[in-house]
């Protein structure tokens, strides 16, 4: 990221300096999995549809405050958090840019009480499994050479 983009955040109050903190990293990581991995095993129906798109979301934004984290700094907000992963070098990198569009979704299923389709949380899931992974792997590599 651009330092001027990064000294705009911080005063701003988006973005905070820390520490950089192996052990935060991992167990958001970690998190972030688990989460995931607890709604792939709900049967994706109508009804569910927004329990689990919502919850690949969070999943997602949690990948993006553990890459902050890894870079020194603490996210206060999820638009920034989602902001960080279109910066990864990943396989399917093109795909980053559906983040924009989750969060809308993501914020009219919260906000204004929309449905989320099975068709979205099908397209969210696929996401997880092709860039959520790959961002995992890439976030546990950064750990591992720190």
């Amino acid at each position: 990221m651009k330092k001027e983009y990064m000294d705009f955040m911080m005063s701003s109050g988006q973005l905070r300096i820390r520490q950089v903190d192996k052990e935060r990293v991992k167990s958001i990581v970690k998190s972030a999995e688990t989460n995931a991995g607890v709604v792939r095993n709900i049967t994706l129906i109508e009804d569910s549809a927004t329990v689990i798109f919502r919850e690949i979301y969070e999943s997602i934004r949690q990948l993006g405050d553990a890459y902050w984290w890894l870079n020194g700094f603490e996210p206060l907000n999820h638009e920034i958090s989602l902001e960080i992963l279109k910066e990864m070098n990943i396989k399917d990198k093109i795909k980053l840019n559906h983040l924009s569009r989750f969060k809308k979704i993501r914020n009219d299923a919260n906000y204004r009480g929309f449905k989320i389709s099975v068709a979205q949380a099908k397209e969210i899931i696929e996401f997880w499994d092709v860039c959520g992974r790959d961002i995992i792997k890439k976030l546990y590599q950064k750990v591992a050479s720190l």
